[in-house]
């Protein structure tokens, strides 16, 4: 059978036609590997583009002369992206060339909108990251994973309390999915699972009236109740009061609640 294809010129042309398509195809190939290795295309600038706030130059230029390696061809991509999300505050990367010799990054940072506990950050998109700030900051916390959720109620509840002079300091949602929130001054609002920003509301439609006067002398409010709220008298005594006595204005009668569970 070999022997006849010998005898069909048809046949032994089209394998050389196939012969010489392959060896031009890898000539090319080499062409091209000699070519983008050549120092004839060298990288001469690398732009950091963005805006940062945390990041430094001279973090910036640590990771280029460590991680950056090659020509405008060669150059990884996608390691170099790597080393710079590696950077404390950055939060995304992008990495492009820019013919005929540069390398634009653009770097996102991470906005810092509290504390998860003592053992990261949260930005606001509700992600957890690891960096050192001295920054003024609510504190959050919950179940792992929860994050987001918590991050999302936080802003509902800050752009709620605003009006009335007030801003959270910390934000808790427990492992039975009840949710506790600190003032700034130390009062604590138990939230409950249910109906969170309808009982807010109720809280601040009277917090001016009832409850501003004697914030200071209360350890918590308690909005769980169907029809009202109650609050909790601190047993510290004020500085100025007698033995057993309280300084400041005189405390309301609590709300009743209507009979029920609260949640």
């Amino acid at each position: 059978m070999l022997a006849d294809a010998w005898d069909r010129p048809a046949v032994l042309n089209t394998v050389a036609n196939l012969l010489y398509a392959v060896a031009t195809v890898l000539g090319l190939y080499a062409i091209f590997l000699l070519v983008i290795h050549l120092p004839v295309f060298p990288l001469r600038e690398v732009r950091v583009l963005g805006e940062l706030s945390h990041v430094t130059r001279e973090q910036v230029e640590a990771t280029t002369r460590r991680h950056l390696a090659g020509n405008f061809f060669t150059v990884d991509i996608a390691g170099t992206r790597r080393a710079f999300e590696r950077l404390p505050w950055v939060r995304r990367v992008e990495v492009r060339r820019v013919w005929p010799d540069r390398l634009h990054v653009f770097l996102e940072e991470h906005v810092a909108l509290a504390r998860w506990g003592d053992s990261a950050l949260v930005n606001t998109h509700g992600e957890l990251f690891s960096a050192a700030s001295d920054a003024s900051l609510p504190v959050f916390g919950g179940p792992a994973g929860s994050a987001p959720e918590v991050a999302r109620r936080y802003q509902r509840v800050r752009d709620a309390l605003a009006p009335a002079g007030l801003a959270p300091a910390e934000l808790t949602l427990s492992e039975r999915r009840a949710w506790e929130l600190r003032l700034q001054g130390g009062l604590l609002l138990r939230l409950g699972r249910e109906q969170i920003d309808e009982r807010l509301a109720t809280f601040l439609a009277v917090y001016a009236q009832t409850v501003a006067p004697v914030a200071a002398r209360l350890d918590y409010v308690d909005l769980r109740y169907p029809n009202g709220f109650a609050v909790r008298v601190s047993g510290r005594r004020e500085p100025g009061a007698a033995d057993g006595g309280e300084a400041g204005a005189r405390v309301p009668e609590r709300p009743r609640a209507a009979p029920g569970r609260r949640t």
